[in-house]
C-alpha cells in the first residue's frame, strides 16, 4: 500500500489524452477563481465566535454525514464517531477514521480528504491505524495556529460568499455579531421554515410558538401565522438573506383556500391534525412561500425526494439529519405545475430545484428550467456530487436546459475545511465536459473557457440575486 500522500494534478479530468490536455486549460480558467457558496450548513457561530477548531475528530469527521454513513454501513457505532452521547473521545474517534480509510476508496469523500489533508494541512502521509496518532498531532498543530481560525480561513480558501443555513426562528445574532464586525456582506442567513410548515413533525406546537416570540405577533391563528412568517423573512433579508430553502418530501404545490388551510392550521395547534391534512398543508406552504418570493424577491430553493431519519430507532437516539436520510423518487412535473401555472413566467420569481433522483433531469427537471423564466436547475447534490453523477448530470441536462438555466455548484456541506475541495472536483468535471465538446467541435476553446467560468463563479451570482 502506498504510504505517502500526494495529489495528481490531472486527478478527475478525462482519461482521453487530447481531451485531457484540453480540460487542463479550461480548468486553469477557473482554478483560482474565489468561491461563492451559496447553499450549506457551515454554522453562523462557528464563525461569529471565530474560536479555534477543537480537534481533527470534530473538524473532519463527526459533522460529515459522508464520512459517517461510510463507517456506521461497516458496523461503527455513532457513539464512537462522537454523534450523541460520545463514547470515545477525540483521539479515539480520529484512530477509528484512520483505520477504516480503505473503506473510502472511490468516493468523492476520500477525494475531498485527500484535498484538504494534503491542501489546507500539508499531510503527506497516508492515514492508517499506523499513521493515526502522527496525523492527529499534526493536523492538532495546524489547527492550533491563528491562521487556521474560522474567519482567516476565508480568506485561505478565497470564499468571497458563504450562505448557512438558519431556522425561521433564529434570532440571528451571530450574523448581527459578523455583521458588526464587517462580515455582513460576505456571511449571509438563507430561511429554512420546514419546522413550522410540516405540521406533523414532533416538535411543530412548540417551534410555532417561538415564531410567535420571536416575531412579537400572534401565531394563534392562520392569518397570524402567516404575518410572523412574513416578519422573519423580512427580518433574514434585513440580515442580508438572499434565499430561502425548504426540504419536503414531495414536490406538491396544490395552494389550499383561506378557510381550508385555516381549518388544517387550527386542527394542528389542538393536536389532531391527520398525516393527509399535514401533507396537504405543507404543499400549500410552498405555493405560499412562492407568492412571497415575488413579494420580497428572496430565490426560493426547493428539493424534495428525501425520507429523513429512515431509522427511526437511530433518530431517537441520536438525534434528526444524523445521516439516515434515503433519496426517494420524485414527481416533479405535475407536483409543480400549480406553482409553476401561477408564478412560472413572473420575473419577480427565482425557483432553484433540487434533487437526489438523478433519473427526473432528463424526464422532468432539465425540460422545466428549459422552459419557464423563474426556473433555475440546481447542481448535484448530496449523493449526487460525485465524479460520475457530476457528468451524468450535464450529460443528461444540458442538451434541453442548457447551462444557463443551471444554478453554478451548491457544496451543501457541513464539513468547514471540504468547501475548496467540492467545488474543486465541481470545476474539473465541469472543464473535462467542455472539454469534451470542444474535441467534438461543438464548441470553441474560447466558448467553453467563457462557460467554465460562468459555471464555476458568475451564475451562482446570478441565480441567487434577489429580484
Amino acid at each position: 500500500m502506498p504510504t505517502t500522500l500526494t495529489l495528481h494534478p490531472d486527478r478527475a479530468l478525462p482519461t482521453d489524452p487530447a481531451v485531457r490536455e484540453l480540460a487542463r486549460r479550461i480548468y486553469a480558467q477557473t482554478s483560482g477563481l474565489p468561491i461563492v457558496s451559496m447553499h450549506g450548513h457551515v454554522e453562523a457561530q462557528a464563525l461569529a465566535d471565530d474560536s479555534p477548531f477543537g480537534d481533527p475528530a470534530a473538524l473532519l469527521v463527526t459533522p460529515d454525514h459522508y464520512v459517517t454513513r461510510m463507517l456506521y454501513s461497516q458496523g461503527v457505532s455513532p457513539q464512537a464517531l462522537g454523534v450523541g452521547q460520545p463514547a470515545a473521545g477525540p483521539r479515539e474517534i480520529w484512530r477509528t477514521f484512520c483505520r477504516h480509510w480503505h473503506l473510502f476508496r472511490g468516493t468523492p469523500s476520500r477525494y475531498w480528504l485527500e484535498h484538504e489533508l494534503v491542501e489546507v494541512f500539508g499531510v503527506s502521509t497516508v492515514p492508517s491505524a499506523e499513521t493515526a496518532d502522527e496525523l492527529y498531532e499534526q493536523i492538532s498543530a495546524v489547527l492550533s495556529r491563528p491562521s487556521f481560525r474560522p474567519r482567516a480561513l476565508l480568506d485561505r480558501f478565497d470564499i468571497e460568499l458563504l450562505a448557512t443555513t438558519d431556522p425561521a426562528t433564529a434570532q440571528l445574532e451571530h450574523h448581527a455579531k459578523l455583521a458588526a464586525d464587517g462580515y455582513g456582506q460576505r456571511v449571509i442567513p438563507t430561511f429554512r421554515p420546514d419546522a413550522l410548515t410540516h405540521l406533523s413533525r414532533p416538535s411543530w406546537a412548540t417551534d410555532v410558538a417561538t415564531l410567535s416570540q420571536v416575531s412579537g405577533i400572534d401565531t394563534g391563528d392562520y392569518t397570524g401565522y402567516l404575518a410572523a412568517l412574513r416578519q422573519r423573512r423580512a427580518a433574514f433579508i434585513e440580515a442580508g438573506a438572499l434565499a430561502t430553502d425548504h426540504g419536503h418530501y414531495l414536490a406538491d404545490t396544490t395552494p389550499l383556500s383561506q378557510p381550508q388551510a385555516s381549518s388544517i392550521y387550527q386542527d394542528a395547534l389542538t393536536g389532531k391534525v391527520s398525516e393527509t391534512a399535514a401533507a396537504a398543508f405543507a404543499g400549500h406552504m410552498l405555493h405560499v412561500m412562492a407568492r412571497m418570493s415575488t413579494e420580497d424577491g428572496l430565490v426560493m430553493q426547493l428539493h424534495p425526494g428525501v425520507l429523513r431519519d429512515h431509522h427511526s430507532t437511530s433518530a431517537a437516539a441520536f438525534g434528526p439529519d444524523r445521516g439516515w436520510d434515503i433519496p426517494v423518487g420524485i414527481e416533479f412535473t405535475r407536483g409543480l405545475r400549480p406553482l409553476l401555472e401561477e408564478f412560472g413566467m413572473d420575473p419577480r420569481l427565482r425557483l432553484i430545484l433540487f434533487t437526489i433522483d438523478e433519473t427526473s433531469y432528463s424526464r422532468e427537471l432539465a425540460p422545466l428550467a428549459g422552459v419557464y423564466s423563474s426556473v433555475r436547475l440546481g447542481a448535484p447534490w448530496w449523493f449526487l456530487d460525485s465524479p460520475h453523477a457530476m457528468r451524468r448530470f450535464r450529460e443528461s441536462a444540458t442538451e434541453t436546459a442548457g447551462f444557463y438555466n443551471t444554478s453554478g455548484f451548491v457544496d451543501d456541506t457541513r464539513a468547514y475545511a471540504s468547501i475548496p475541495a467540492r467545488h474543486d472536483l465541481s470545476r474539473r468535471i465541469d472543464a473535462g465536459y467542455l472539454a469534451a465538446l470542444v474535441a467534438e467541435h461543438r464548441l470553441t476553446e474560447d466558448e467553453a473557457a467563457e462557460t467554465a467560468v460562468d459555471l464555476a463563479y458568475n451564475l451562482p451570482k446570478i441565480a441567487y440575486a434577489r429580484s
